[in-house]
């Protein structure tokens, strides 16, 4: 499904060139010789050009690798942080990680080789919160139950897909909407760049955030790597994403913020204690219906907007801020939280670093298969996930975010039906800390709104529809 290489009027239209690119990135390029060497990824014929249409999207080799390796080490920390949280729930912590590893792999391989797009798909730390904390931890359903809830989310979303109500969903959104979900996600990313840096802290005792210990070594390295990212990105310097994180990566061993692992190679545990332990027809019991419920609309809008951010971001949206052809990364989005759960891998979804490899220029598939094979050497070398600190991606996650929140000057501010819609799905985002949340509240705005203000033929018939398991799906999350 070749692209035009036009800039997309959509989300986030008039962002920079990206950096480390050979060729234009959104409305920028390094000019006529950067041009011309993005028109010419690949010779005529070859398996790259056939398979991944680079010369149609613009790019080329180098630049879909440079892209790949941005995304697999921004998101790296998946093959650490999601096991440590299944852990607590009582999963086995050596089959889980081999075990979140392996669908890591397939899903990015398969979004890469099928859908064509760059994208990784890796467990969700909301979903996985939801099912380790809330639902395992707090409420004692056993974890393979829970599992057999994720695995029948999953079947819904496929059979949505099948009949092409998620596409249709996604075509509903408003124009406006969707540039909100663009910034939304953008700061939901720059606060967590914050967040992991130590730049923000909670209020102890209090649900607030407050300004963290600038003195604190990492805090320091995360802003200095900002402040060198921001510059590379300027200077219109290959790599820019990568450098960051090297030069960040190797300061922080001195100052005690990298913590070099004993040993780098590793046999990875066998899965055979998690794969296939999932309870399905367990997790049918009425009581469990909100629960799967929950996963089923959180992964729904957070899978969607993530797809519609990031690919606008890349600049594969059409001039409405859809993704042509979205049915087939749908497709793997459905088989890959069905495959997850089966695994072991909960709430399998496209992830936020993926803005990495857009912002790096990748524009294809080919820089999820290199980033499939990332996560497939860690296998190997799984302790080298603990080598990145957070100060080091956090710089990437705070330049992306806060230069994702420029498309959402395209909204507009003087038509209050549109503008505070738009701005919810930004304010509950970052509120509530899930982005899916966040999405599905300014839809519910958007059709309250409109019908309160007597603008009924500005409300499709399908967000009447929506709304209604959205209503329920909100009533599910009531104390």
């Amino acid at each position: 499904m070749p692209l035009s290489d036009r800039t997309p009027p959509g989300p986030p239209g008039g962002t920079p060139a990206a950096p480390g690119s050979d060729g234009p990135a959104g409305p920028a390029c390094d000019g006529p010789a950067a041009a011309t060497e993005a028109a010419r990824p690949a010779p005529a014929g070859s398996f790259l050009e056939r398979r991944f249409h680079l010369r149609a999207r613009g790019s080329n080799i180098r630049t879909e690798v440079v892209a790949g390796l941005s995304m697999f080490l921004a998101a790296a920390y998946a093959a650490v942080v999601v096991p440590g949280q299944l852990a607590k729930a009582g999963v086995p912590y050596g089959p889980v990680t081999t075990a979140v590893i392996l669908a890591i792999v397939l899903a990015t391989l398969a979004m890469g080789l099928f859908a064509n797009l760059p994208f990784v798909l890796a467990p969700g730390l909301g979903g996985v919160a939801l099912l380790a904390v809330t639902i395992v931890g707090q409420d004692h359903v056993p974890w393979d139950a829970t599992l057999g809830m994720v695995l029948w989310s999953g079947v819904a979303f496929l059979v949505l897909t099948a009949l092409g109500i998620r596409d249709f969903i996604t075509r509903l959104m408003p124009l406006h909407l969707k540039y909100a979900i663009s910034g939304g996600l953008g700061l939901f990313i720059a606060l967590l760049g914050f967040k992991d840096s130590g730049l923000v802290v909670a209020e102890s005792g209090a649900d607030s955030l407050s300004l963290g210990d600038l003195a604190q070594p990492g805090a320091l390295l995360a802003l200095a790597g900002l402040v060198l990212l921001t510059a590379l990105s300027a200077r219109r310097v290959p790599g820019a994403f990568l450098i960051t994180m090297a030069v960040v990566t190797v300061a922080g061993i001195p100052l005690g913020v990298t913590e070099p692992p004993d040993h780098l190679l590793a046999a990875p545990d066998s899965p055979a204690a998690v794969a296939f332990h999932v309870d399905v027809f367990g997790a049918l019991r009425p009581e469990y219906f909100p629960y799967i419920f929950a996963f089923f609309v959180s992964e729904f809008f957070s899978m969607t907007g993530t797809l519609l951010a990031v690919a606008g971001r890349a600049g594969l949206t059409d001039e409405d801020g859809n993704v042509p052809g979205i049915r087939r990364p749908f497709y793997v989005d459905s088989a890959a939280v069905i495959g997850g759960a089966g695994l072991g891998a909960p709430s399998m979804t496209a992830y936020l670093e993926s803005s990495a490899g857009a912002d790096s220029g990748g524009r294809t598939g080919l820089s999820s298969v290199v980033a499939a094979g990332g996560f497939a050497a860690l296998l190997l070398v799984t302790p080298f996930a603990t080598l990145i600190p957070s100060a080091a991606t956090a710089p990437v996650l705070m330049y992306i975010g806060l230069t994702m929140l420029g498309a959402l000057r395209n909204i507009d501010a003087k038509d209050p039906t549109n503008a505070v819609p738009a701005a919810l799905i930004v304010a509950t985002t970052v509120f509530w800390g899930n982005f899916g949340t966040g999405i599905a509240a300014g839809l519910v705005a958007h059709v309250l709104v409109k019908a309160a203000s007597g603008r009924f033929r500005e409300v499709p018939w399908g967000l009447w529809v929506v709304l209604v398991p959205l209503v329920y799906y909100f009533w599910t999350l009531l104390p």
